[in-house]
């Protein structure tokens, strides 16, 4: 191998190497970011079933009062 030939590969396996760093660390941004994601959704559940959960026990309470406080029909 001549010594030009040698410097052009040592030059084109850093920009790779580089380039494979570059690209790495953009996988890890979109990894954190859909973890990101994942968590917002997953709290977003939880406040949606909490939300659910409020209506129901809402509901059961305007239930018990009406029934305790209307006459029955019978």
């Amino acid at each position: 191998m001549s010594p030009l030939t040698a410097s052009n590969l040592r030059s084109a396996s850093l920009c790779a190497l580089f380039l494979a760093s570059c690209l790495s660390a953009g996988c890890a941004v979109v990894t954190i970011a859909g973890a990101a994601v994942g968590i917002a959704a997953t709290g977003a559940g939880l406040a949606v079933d909490a939300a659910v959960g409020a209506v129901k026990l809402t509901g059961k309470a305007v239930g018990a009062a009406a029934t305790a406080v209307l006459p029955d029909s019978e």
